[in-house]
């Protein structure tokens, strides 16, 4: 069970172009936004559809292949974590950010 702790598993659609960022150091990072949709039955037996946004980060070869191959509509599958931060704004208010940093990542639309 071990292998299983702090794992995200998502298939869903890419929102806007990915935000690509080379560090100081070198090293390149990519910041993805994705939609999964729940699809379900309300009471009256109407489709129903809810789409939920996630943060995505990818760095190095992975950001590389998101720079590469990802546009926005791409459906992609990705395996990561689920990694939390925070920083301060331009006005000085502490502000609180979850991301999924991505170990694996599928192009799966052509």
């Amino acid at each position: 069970m071990s292998t299983i702790k702090n794992r995200v598993q998502l298939i869903g659609n890419v929102g806007q172009e990915p935000t690509m960022t080379i560090l100081e150091d070198g090293k390149k990072l990519a910041r993805i936004s994705l939609a999964t949709n729940e699809h379900y039955n309300n009471a009256k037996g109407e489709k129903q559809t809810n789409t939920s946004w996630h943060n995505l980060v990818a760095w190095g070869k992975k950001a590389d292949i998101v720079e590469k191959y990802v546009t926005t509509g791409k459906e992609i599958a990705i395996e990561g974590k689920l990694t939390s931060r925070s920083y301060e704004d331009k006005e000085g208010v502490k502000r609180y950010v979850t991301e999924i940093t991505i170990s694996e990542i599928l192009l799966l639309s052509k």
